[in-house]
Order: C-alpha cells, then sequence, then structure tokens
C-alpha cells in the first residue's frame, strides 16, 4: 500500500508541477498545412449534352431509381442474377474487407491522440554463489532482486501531426466505401451486359439455325432437280455452298454463348459451366426506351463513386502535407516514469524512484530531407487533383458516348425493321418466280443471303441498343446501394475471421451511409 501512496502523490504533485507551465504553451498549439477545400470542376456548371432536346421526357423518369435500373427491362432472371452477384461475387467481398482494413487503420490513426508510450516492465532475478577454497571462508551467497516501472510518453500534437494523420486514415476509410459502391456500379453492368450478350446470342443461334433449314430444303430441292437434269451443277453448288456458310457460323456462336456464360458464372462466384436459369429461351430483347435523358443533371456526374472516391483521395492526400510539415518543427513529449527494486538482502534499502517533465526532438541537420518531402506531397496533392477533374471529364465523355448510341442505334432499329420485312418479302418473291420459271436459282439464294443477313443485323442492332442503355446508367455510377456492415461480408468469411482473431463488434459496426437519389432528384444545389 505504501507504493501506491507514493504514486499518488507524485501523480499529484510532480505531474501538476510540470503540466501547469506546459497549458500556457499549449494553448497555442496550431495545425500545420492546408485545410482540404473541394477542387472546382469550371466547367460542370455550364456543361449539358446536345442530345437532351432529342430524346422525350415520359412519366416513367420519376419512377426510376439509380440504385436499381435494371428493374427497367422487367426480367426476373435478371434480378434473381443480380441478387446472388451481390452476395456472391469475390471482387465485392474483397472491396468490403477492405472497408473493413481502412477503418483498422483509422482505429490506428486515432490512438495516436493518447500517450504513445504506456508500459508496465519487471523483472524477478535469483542469484545463488558458492566459494571453495582459497584463504577465503567458504561460503554459500543468495540473492533475490525484483524491480517493476511503469514509464508513460505522450508526444503533445503540438503541430497537428496527429490530427492530420486521422483526417487523412477518416478520408482513406471514406475513400474505401466509395470503392465498394463503385464495385457495385461495375459489377451490375457485368452482369446486366453479359445476360443480355447470352440473349442475343441465343437468339443469333436461333436464326442462323432456322436459315439453314431454309437454306437446307433448297440444297435438297436444287440436288434432286440436278439429279432429274433440271438444273445446272452450278445452282446445286451454289445452293450447298450457301448452306454450309451459314452452318458454319453456329458452333461460333455456341463457342461465344460457352465462353459468356463462363464469365457470368465466374461474376456469381460460381465454378465456370452452365448456369440453369438461362436454359430458357426468350422470344426476343426486351424494349428499353432512353427517356431518362431529360431528367440528368450535370452534379449528378460528381455523384458517381469513383469520382467520389477520387474526390476522397484528394482530402486524405491534402492532410499528408500537414504531417510532413510538421515533421520540421520539434515535437514536444511529456514522460513520467515510476519504478521500485529491492532484494533479500537485509542491508539493502528499497528503492522507489519517479522522474517526470517534458523533453523535445528536433532534427535541426536534415539537409533538405524533410522540407523536399513536403514538396513531394504536395505534387502528390496537385496529381490527384488533377485525376479527380480528368475522372470528371471522363463520366461527361462516358455518358456522351452512351446518349449518342442509344438515340443512333434507336434509329438503326426503325431501318432495320423494315429492312428485315422487305428482305422476307423479296424472298418471297423469289420463291414464287422461281417455281414459276420467271427467275432463276441465283434470285432465291441472293434472298435468302439477304434475309440472314438482316436479321442478324436486327439482333445484333438492339444488343448494342441494350448495351447502351446498360452504359448509360453505368456512366451515371447507378446500381449501387447503402450497405450494412452485417451484409458487408458472407456469414461464412465473418465466421472465419472471427475464429482467427477477436474482432469483438467490430465486423457489425454500422457504416456511413450515403444519399441514393432518383434521376431528378439529385442534390442540385451541392
Amino acid at each position: 500500500m505504501k507504493y501506491i501512496h507514493s504514486l499518488t502523490r507524485i501523480l499529484r504533485t510532480g505531474f501538476v508541477k510540470t503540466l501547469l507551465p506546459l497549458t500556457f504553451v499549449l494553448g497555442g498549439c496550431t495545425t500545420l498545412g492546408p485545410d482540404y477545400q473541394e477542387p472546382e470542376i469550371s466547367w460542370l456548371k455550364d456543361w449539358s449534352t446536345e442530345l437532351y432536346d432529342k430524346v422525350p421526357s415520359t412519366e416513367q423518369v420519376q419512377e426510376t431509381s439509380l440504385s436499381t435500373w435494371w428493374h427497367l427491362f422487367s426480367d426476373p432472371i435478371l434480378n434473381k442474377l443480380i441478387q446472388e452477384a451481390q452476395v456472391e461475387n469475390h471482387s465485392l467481398q474483397i472491396a468490403g474487407l477492405r472497408i473493413l482494413e481502412s477503418r483498422a487503420v483509422l482505429g490506428v490513426a486515432g490512438s495516436a491522440s493518447y500517450p504513445q508510450v504506456q508500459q508496465v516492465s519487471g523483472a524477478l532475478a535469483h542469484v545463488n554463489s558458492q566459494k571453495h577454497g582459497g584463504i577465503a571462508v567458504n561460503r554459500d551467497q543468495s540473492l533475490t532482486s525484483f524491480q517493476s516501472s511503469f514509464d508513460l510518453g505522450w508526444e503533445i500534437d503540438f503541430w497537428g501531426r496527429f490530427q492530420r494523420g486521422i483526417e487523412s486514415a477518416d478520408a482513406a476509410f471514406m475513400t474505401s466505401i466509395s470503392n465498394q459502391h463503385d464495385a457495385q456500379v461495375l459489377l451490375t453492368a457485368q452482369v446486366v451486359d453479359l445476360y443480355y450478350a447470352y440473349r442475343t446470342t441465343q437468339l443469333r443461334i436461333e436464326i442462323a439455325e432456322q436459315n439453314a433449314s431454309i437454306q437446307k430444303r433448297s440444297f435438297d430441292i436444287s440436288q434432286k432437280q440436278y439429279e432429274s437434269g433440271q438444273e445446272s451443277e452450278l445452282d446445286l453448288h451454289q445452293a450447298k455452298t450457301q448452306y454450309l456458310a451459314t452452318l458454319s457460323t453456329i458452333p461460333g456462336l455456341h463457342i461465344s454463348l460457352n465462353k459468356t456464360a463462363n464469365a457470368l458464372s465466374v461474376l456469381l462466384g460460381r465454378v465456370p459451366g452452365d448456369i440453369p436459369v438461362l436454359e430458357d429461351r426468350i422470344e426476343s430483347l426486351p424494349e428499353v426506351k432512353a427517356h431518362m435523358l431529360q431528367a440528368i443533371p450535370a452534379n449528378l456526374l460528381l455523384r458517381r463513386p469513383d469520382v467520389r472516391a477520387a474526390l476522397w483521395k484528394v482530402a486524405a492526400q491534402s492532410a499528408q502535407i500537414g504531417i510532413a510539415k510538421a515533421d520540421l518543427y520539434p515535437s514536444i513529449s511529456l514522460f513520467g516514469s515510476i519504478g521500485w527494486s529491492e532484494n533479500s538482502l537485509g542491508a539493502s534499502p528499497d528503492v522507489v524512484t519517479q522522474s517526470i517533465g517534458p523533453m523535445f526532438k528536433w532534427n535541426v541537420f536534415d539537409y533538405g530531407r524533410l522540407k523536399n518531402n513536403v514538396l513531394v506531397q504536395d505534387t502528390r496533392l496537385q496529381q490527384l487533383i488533377t485525376q479527380y477533374q480528368l475522372q470528371a471529364l471522363q463520366a461527361a465523355r462516358e455518358v456522351e458516348d452512351a446518349a449518342i448510341t442509344i438515340i443512333k442505334t434507336g434509329e438503326q432499329k426503325e431501318i432495320l425493321s423494315q429492312s428485315v420485312a422487305s428482305a422476307e418479302r423479296a424472298l418471297g418473291l423469289a420463291n414464287t418466280r422461281y417455281k414459276e420459271g420467271y427467275a432463276g436459282f441465283q434470285r432465291v439464294l441472293d434472298a435468302q443471303r439477304a434475309k440472314f443477313a438482316q436479321e442478324d443485323r436486327e439482333r445484333l442492332n438492339q444488343s448494342a441498343h441494350i448495351s447502351a442503355v446498360i452504359s448509360l446508367y453505368k456512366s451515371l455510377g447507378g446500381g449501387w446501394a447503402n450497405i450494412s456492415a452485417e451484409n458487408l461480408l458472407k456469414p461464412s468469411v465473418k465466421e472465419t475471421m472471427m475464429q482467427r482473431v477477436d474482432w469483438e463488434d467490430k465486423l457489425d459496426q454500422s457504416l456511413p451511409v450515403v444519399s441514393e437519389p432518383l434521376i431528378n432528384e439529385v442534390n442540385k444545389h451541392e
């Protein structure tokens, strides 16, 4: 108990006497480095795509949410695949783990605001000495000693080094959340794109098989007529060539179909192979209108997760300048130590030692290392600002590219639809005239070839139109939603991590919530 009373007395007197004069000094603490300011996008306030007035607005815009934009396709199978991908996708899980990592790093940075050294140490030693022979009296000696100490060291955040470190780590944490949202955007777009690429290939295979069947019948007829002497060998081989050429396209389409299914399987966290829900065929690709362009505000570009992530990187780097500047000045610390030692020799006293006071360290001669590090950090900041501005420009370009593709593929659709109808009519007329003897067999082959080509082009154009709609929503940063900490990782992964390390409740701590606006309800005054 006497040591506890001694410790109390020391803390009451020594610390108070030392800290009292420091209170006036600490009142002058400052935070070095620039305070974060959001970079401006000078062109954004005047930017608007020239395509807005080319697309009619509809009431459906009011119901369109960027976070679930794929519902416009009204495809339950697609909805199911996206739900599965959001749970099983490995890239999304990695993005979630990086959120946990950055939060732990933020916790490390926050701990620097408290005493950096809080150390209890102790030692116990037993020494046995035996003397034999010589003129001295033989005697055995033994000694048991014990010592312990408590050391405390606290570097005062006089120049804001630790505060800037917390700011940087907090911005990095928010960057990881934005990156996870961006991973959702990319995943959603990839799943929808691959899904409709698969459906398009299915329809192209059906078209090829149907046309091969028609051409096979023509080939069979020409073969019979050749054998009966009614047609030339040239007609026979032309019919055969066209039939085999169409037939040869089908294996290539099946290769593409299987590769697309394998790519989709990986996104779903499955072993590459067949996806049972895709076995059901569809009759046609969905019709999706580009009605949303009228309601896109320019500010929506800055809400893209990848653009926000670039902005958070700027904030994190801005704080690094203050950390680098703090190294130019002395670090001021308060230290204290209490020790106690005793041994088994009755003639030796027990010893209690205590020390307390301020100290400082200062790298006076750094030969430009610290000053140049400040320049390094400032250059990195400007790089990230430029990268952020470039990211915004890329976002605007992607919107423009997707929008013009939507509009022009829509125009092509009408033309190709008429072209297919005309090709079907031409084939019917060619068959009739051939049967009546008014036209040669070559006219029939030409009409069959034109019909096959136009039908395939029509499907490819529909696919390009859908892909452009997907690209537009992706360019707007659609397809992400806030995710709770409980759903950030799969339960099996969470359980494995808990078995390795004591995470306490950190795996379930809530995450910051970012607004998920409708297209027409973006914060227009930000």
